[in-house]
């Protein structure tokens, strides 16, 4: 697919996403708890997608992307801050694909560590992940392997999108759903599951990775700065193209939270549940912390923590 279906009746794509990666993916747990464990005056539902298979959400539309289409020999390629490019190798590793990741430099050791040990070919490449794209492109185009984009391919929002499905079906009361954002594969399908359903959707991000909250301010994606300690997972130049035909709509609201904040987050969550959460993943969590986003009265929060690969001694230490 290269257009994304309706918002409206992407639903039925989601949930052919779920039957078809669920036997390589965990359905991960939420977690209900009283606000004052994490310093909140509100209760909160925590999906603890940070205990997926590779440590992220993103093995789900790494496998919806490879499941849905033939593999060519060449198998796959694609560019990644770390956590994609850990979860499409794995995913082709357990398929018996080859995959090629391009990854910037400085993507930390904990990410690239994954993604050889899942057998892939790792290419170092550029200071950030707009280079590692370009040049994970012309490598496809070269040999002919499939490229798993990071975000902006409709199987990839799909798969995403079943975060949002499970969500639903265990924390049916929730009325806000908080999400931290980078291109916007997961903000993009899980808005596209609640469209028109009644929970809104909020989209987190830091202040030095600002792609939806600018979009949703100029009509329309457009490039970014990208810094900041969230960088290497939330640090796409700008969100995709089919996400944000579904953010424009169903995307309630964007809010930005600074790199302390999200310091912060990943402190709280380590100091009440013992849980490391890498930078990208707690910056959902940070909106509320930090007051960047209050919740209304009555209000039934849900919160992604979205990722936990990092070194723990960040954390912990």
């Amino acid at each position: 697919m290269t257009q994304p279906p309706r918002p409206e009746t992407f639903r039925t794509e989601i949930e052919a996403a779920a039957a078809r990666i669920a036997p390589h993916v965990r359905r991960t747990p939420v977690m209900r708890m009283a606000g004052d464990d994490l310093g909140l005056p509100v209760p909160l539902v925590l999906k603890l997608e940070l205990l997926q298979v590779t440590g992220s959400f993103k093995p789900r539309g790494a496998f919806n992307r490879m499941l849905s289409a033939p593999v060519p020999a060449a198998g796959v390629a694609t560019a990644s801050g770390g956590n994609h490019g850990a979860a499409v190798a794995y995913a082709a590793r357990r398929l018996g694909h080859r995959a090629e990741v391009f990854c910037p430099v400085a993507t930390p050791a904990a990410k690239t560590a994954r993604i050889e040990g899942y057998g892939a070919v790792l290419h170092r490449v550029g200071a950030a992940y707009d280079e590692a794209r370009v040049a994970s492109e012309a490598r496809a185009a070269e040999t002919g392997a499939m490229i798993v984009h990071a975000y902006d391919q409709a199987e990839v929002l799909a798969g995403q999108g079943t975060v949002g499905l499970e969500l639903e079906q265990d924390a049916p009361e929730a009325t806000h759903v908080l999400v931290a954002t980078g291109g916007g594969g997961l903000i993009g399908g899980i808005a596209a599951w609640y469209a028109g359903r009644g929970a809104q959707v909020v989209s987190v991000e830091p202040e030095g990775c600002p792609t939806l909250a600018t979009a949703l301010r100029e009509g329309r994606p457009v490039p970014c700065p990208v810094g900041g300690v969230a960088a290497d997972s939330l640090g796409a130049r700008q969100v995709g193209a089919l996400m944000f035909a579904v953010a424009k709509d169903h995307v309630a609201q964007a809010v930005l939270v600074p790199d302390e904040a999200i310091r912060d987050a990943q402190r709280r969550l380590w100091g009440a549940l013992r849980l490391v959460a890498e930078a990208g993943g707690a910056t959902a969590l940070a909106a509320l912390t930090s007051g960047a986003w209050t919740p209304p009265a009555g209000a039934r929060v849900a919160v992604v923590v979205c990722g936990s690969n990092t070194d723990p001694a960040n954390v912990t230490g």
